[in-house]
């Protein structure tokens, strides 16, 4: 079969789709990808053989001024403004490449963020939908800060969902003209829903319990996602971690840090002061490798699955990869969060026991110190290898995603799903 997958934002939101893509191309179908331009080497490096630039560089689209200053008290016009450029920045070159990109497609495979393009072009082309979601996008009583009654949380999420079409609804009708489509008189999270589109949870239910039952087949949570990808740092590490005491990791993936150095030498001196080794990953942080030493060591990135487990405690921005696994290591985490959705992250790390959070921009030398003591304490130690137990494996969640994949892709096809699913779940 064809599919088409078009996946916008950072290296944790192409990473999975990447994984299931490749899976896909392994079992013999036909793939087409497209992600950001400064992701397309990242893509074919996992060996997907056709892979095209995607939207607006997703690096640049961290950098800006509205992804870290939105909560600040500003001119309202010019916040407006500024959102929805944000949002639509790149959205009539998107929707022309995944229109060629999906031609004879039999399903489109979309992200969180951009699935109404996806959707349009679904639409248009008569194809399959189906999205990875890295975090409960739907209405839900999960992610609040607060519990809210139940009759309370379909017409909240509906205000939150038609406020967000508003933003983006000119660049959406003028893709629809485009398209050939009428104009949508519904918001479009309504219009993707009953479209019979398939939002596969790429997230653990551990994070949420209940949710799973409150959303059924066509919501599945089916657990994280990753390459587990070999750096050419690995092997350095390796031998560092060997000759001492486990560390503890340090690693804020795409988030951009204000004054790095200054950042990473604070986290240095704190654990230098209670006597803790530090394996940092600068990742796109402007910071040289420097030569190991026996208490820290700095290099750009590190395979997790193969050495968060080998760590004392991991300290990150929060992504929902990187959140599934710091969990799945079985140590415990703190989160020092950016935006986006983090703190959703963040909140449920505390929930489970296995660890803390605190916000990037208020760590200080104390609440790091006081941080890193309640991380590593007995408590969240045991509470982090039990709930580590508890976590689905990549693979178990690679598995069940491209069989659902399959089989509504073989119903475009004309092909019998059923055939699939029981070939490729046992």
């Amino acid at each position: 079969m064809k599919f088409a997958v078009a996946v916008h934002g950072t290296r944790g939101d192409i990473e999975p789709a990447a994984a299931v893509a490749r899976e896909l191309q392994r079992r013999g179908h036909e793939v087409k990808m497209a992600v950001p331009p400064n992701l397309v080497e990242f893509a074919e490096s996992a060996g997907l053989f056709s892979v095209q630039s995607y939207g607006p560089d997703s690096q640049q689209q961290l950098e800006a001024e509205v992804f870290h200053d939105w909560f600040k008290l500003r001119n309202p016009i010019k916040v407006l403004r500024q959102a929805r450029e944000y949002l639509t920045d790149g959205w009539a070159e998107m929707s022309e490449t995944l229109a060629k990109l999906a031609a004879g497609a039999d399903l489109i495979l979309s992200g969180t963020t951009y699935q109404e393009v996806a959707a349009n072009v679904a639409e248009a082309q008569g194809v399959r939908l189906a999205a990875l979601h890295y975090f409960p996008v739907r209405a839900n009583n999960h992610i609040l800060p607060f519990q809210l009654p139940p009759s309370l949380i379909e017409p909240l999420w509906s205000v939150a969902e038609w406020s967000h079409w508003r933003l983006m609804k000119p660049a959406y009708d003028e893709q629809r003209q485009a398209l050939g489509l009428p104009e949508s008189k519904i918001r479009a999270v309504r219009r993707i829903v009953e479209y019979g589109a398939l939002e596969i949870q790429a997230y653990d239910k551990v994070f949420f319990p209940g949710l799973q039952e409150q959303w059924g087949w066509k919501r599945p949570l089916v657990g994280a996602m990753t390459l587990e990808f070999a750096t050419h740092s690995d092997d350095r590490v390796n031998s560092w971690i060997g000759a001492g005491r486990p560390p503890i990791y340090f690693g804020f993936g795409s988030m951009p840090v204000d004054k790095p150095a200054e950042t990473f030498a604070l986290i240095i001196n704190t654990c230098q002061e209670l006597g803790e080794r530090a394996l940092i990953c600068s990742g796109v942080l402007p910071l040289e490798d420097i030569a190991p030493t026996k208490e820290v060591m700095i290099v750009r990135s590190v395979n997790h699955a193969e050495f968060l487990p080998r760590c004392r405690a991991v300290v990150h921005h929060g992504g929902a990869g990187t959140t599934a696994a710091s969990v799945r290591s079985g140590v415990p985490t703190l989160v020092l969060w950016v935006g986006a959705d983090q703190p959703v992250w963040a909140s449920q790390i505390k929930r489970l026991g296995v660890g803390t959070s605190r916000r990037f921009s208020a760590m200080t030398r104390e609440t790091l110190h006081d941080d890193l003591r309640t991380v590593l304490g007995p408590g969240c130690v045991a509470r982090a290898r039990e709930v580590g137990n508890q976590m689905t494996s990549p693979s178990q969640s690679l598995t069940i995603t491209v069989a659902l994949l399959e089989g509504l892709a073989a119903k475009h096809a004309g092909c019998r799903p059923a055939a699939f699913a029981q070939s490729n779940l046992g």
